[in-house]
């Protein structure tokens, strides 16, 4: 989901070699769902996936590994997604992507101690060629607004509504309204487990 040169963009926390990250793409949930993460019936089980199968690679390719998760401290992964120039602030606050839009989430990270030869990133947010910006106004309790914070009070009490449930189950109206966000390829059972973690019950 991108890389960087920490050193060469002043990325936070690494001061050298190159890192790699790794997010949840269109194959992703029918892989977990086979995991024994996912039938164990234990706590977090998306992040306990993530560990196992990003140590592993770690290990494989001799690199260090980092997770957006167990913290504090936590890594600071948004600094280094928007420093890859393949994520960015879209108008309504949240993290865009180029190829999965609002539904973007980062599993972990790859750090190699050389700088290893990376793809050029893209330049510019794909919101800047986006016309009519969907995400702005596909909130039905406009908690999500250009230049104004995050209303997360006035969006979990419409979650908690006979309305909300339709938000519960298939996901974030306004990460989904992004044109962007089809290419995370998401399935509805992703988006309604995410939105159990982020507004349980």
């Amino acid at each position: 989901m991108g890389a960087l040169h920490p050193a060469r963009c002043g990325a936070k926390g690494l001061p050298f070699g190159t890192l790699i990250l790794l997010g949840a793409g269109p194959g992703f949930w029918p892989v977990y769902q086979t995991s024994k993460e996912a039938a164990d019936a234990q706590p977090n089980p998306i992040d306990r996936w993530s560990t196992r199968v990003v140590g592993n690679l770690a290990t494989s390719f001799q690199a260090d590994a980092h997770y957006p998760f167990g913290g504090p401290p936590f890594a600071p992964f948004i600094d280094w997604a928007l420093k890859s120039k393949r994520a960015f602030l879209s108008p309504v606050g949240m993290m865009v992507h180029n190829q999965v839009g609002l539904l973007i989430s980062f599993r972990g990270a790859l750090h190699f101690g050389d700088e290893l030869d990376i793809p050029a990133p893209d330049a510019a947010s794909p919101c800047l060629t986006c016309p009519d910006r969907p995400c702005t106004d596909a909130c039905p309790v406009n908690a999500l607004q250009p230049d104004a914070p995050y209303d997360l009070g006035q969006c979990h009490s419409y979650l908690d509504t006979a309305a909300g449930q339709t938000c519960m189950s298939q996901g974030c109206a306004s990460r989904l309204a992004c044109p962007v966000s089809a290419g995370a390829g998401r399935e509805l059972a992703q988006s309604a487990h995410h939105m159990k973690a982020f507004h349980p019950k």
